[in-house]
Parts: C-alpha cells; sequence; structure tokens
C-alpha cells in the first residue's frame, strides 16, 4: 500500500511539473514564474476558480506545518537525547532536557530559515544531497548486515564513516580541474555512487582484516538466516 500511493505520488508530481512546463511556455508565463518550484502554486491561481486554489494552497501549507512539527520534534529530540545526554551529561535532569530540547528547536528552526532564504539552494538539491548521504553512510551496511554473516561493528562504523566523508567531499570540494577553475565532482556522477561504493569496500575490508564477529551477533545471523529459508 505504502509502495502503491508513493508511486501514484511521485507520478502526479512529475505530470504536474511536465504540464507547468508546457503551460508556461505556451502562454509566455515565464516573467511571473522566479521560482520553478511554485509551479504548483502558479497553475493553481491561473486555472482554478480563487476558492479552489485557496484550498489547493491552504492543503500546502497544512502539508508544510504537519512536516515541519515532526522534522523538530525528531531533531530536537535526537540531539537532547541521543547527543546531549548520552556524550555530555548522562545526569542530566529532566528539566534540563526540556530547555535543551527547547534550544535545539529553536537552532533548527533558525538553520531551517537560513537555508529557505538562501537564493543558491532548492528542494530538489537539498533532497537529493541528504539522500546520497544517508544511501552511502547506512545503504552497504544495511545490506551488509542483512546478507553476509561477518560484517563487524568496526567495519559498520567504518562503512559510515567513509560513506558520509565521501559525499562531502564530492559535493563540496573543488578537485575537478575547469576552465572557471577546480570544481565539486558532483558533475561526475552523482556522489551516492562512489559513497556507495567505498563505504561497502571500507566496511568489508576492515571486517575482514579486523577483529572477528562476536560468536553472538555469529549465532543471531545464522538463526535470523534459517529462519528466513524456512519461510521462503
Amino acid at each position: 500500500i505504502g509502495m502503491s500511493w508513493m508511486i501514484v505520488t511521485v507520478i502526479g508530481a512529475v505530470f504536474v511539473g511536465a504540464v507547468g512546463v508546457a503551460y508556461v511556455n505556451q502562454h509566455d508565463l515565464g516573467g511571473q514564474l522566479t521560482d520553478a518550484e511554485a509551479i504548483f502554486i502558479l497553475l493553481s491561481q491561473i486555472i482554478f476558480h480563487p476558492l479552489v486554489a485557496g484550498f489547493l494552497l491552504a492543503a500546502i501549507l497544512a502539508a508544510i506545518m504537519s512536516t515541519i512539527s515532526s522534522q523538530l520534534l525528531v531533531s530536537s529530540s535526537s540531539i537532547t537525547e541521543d547527543v546531549y545526554k548520552t556524550f555530555f551529561r548522562r545526569e542530566a535532569s529532566q528539566s534540563e532536557l526540556v530547555l535543551i530540547g527547547r534550544i535545539a528547536t529553536v537552532a533548527v528552526c533558525l538553520v531551517a530559515i537560513g537555508l529557505a532564504f538562501n537564493p543558491n539552494s532548492n528542494i530538489l538539491d537539498l533532497v537529493s544531497n541528504a539522500w546520497a548521504g544517508f544511501g552511502s553512510a547506512f545503504g552497504p551496511i544495511i545490506l551488509l548486515s542483512l546478507f553476509w554473516r561477518g560484517l563487524t561493528r568496526d567495519g559498520a562504523l567504518a562503512g559510515m564513516i567513509v560513506g558520509a566523508v565521501t559525499v562531502l567531499v564530492w559535493l563540496y570540494v573543488p578537485l575537478l580541474p575547469s576552465e572557471n577553475g577546480p570544481v565539486p565532482l558532483e558533475s561526475l556522477v552523482y556522489a551516492m555512487i562512489p559513497g556507495f561504493f567505498l563505504s561497502g569496500l571500507s566496511a568489508w575490508l576492515v571486517s575482514t582484516i579486523g577483529r572477528s564477529v562476536k560468536p553472538k551477533v555469529a549465532d543471531g545471523f545464522d538463526v535470523m538466516s534459517d529462519t528466513m529459508t524456512q519461510e521462503s
């Protein structure tokens, strides 16, 4: 059900973008479209009655607000519990954690506002870069942990670090020569591809060269593998 809904949503988004480009070009509305990401808003205001357009714009605002609220809660909770309490003050009181959570919420809001006002950033690039980082850091580790018995803790950490660093270097460090000076390597290939490969390679090398898997972990993997084999 989830994948079916995602497919419908993606097809709808692509369709809106394609129709929007054709409509803007046909009616010479390029001057009204200052931001390509606002094509849905522009079409809603032009094609539909103001009452219907108001409902559509309200739906966009509702989706934004629901996403913001959940992301702020997750971010502040993660910073408070996983970072502050784990690494800095394990004995922190509940009132102190609440204060840190509120400060983290404000900090995340300020960062988001800064990104929103940056004219050189857009949603597609931000999402693409985020998924490149997530996919490179965690994708190979998840796959290896499911299908390879020899993955160790050190190997997993090495894979996550190498994958994340590779994506950051690929996106932001100017290493590729060009006519106007060195530019980042992202123009060659999507950052997730080298990040995924190097992350998996690092995890495999460190796991193979370093300490062997703990017997408890190996036994758990064998139990899971046997269970999956029996169910299939």
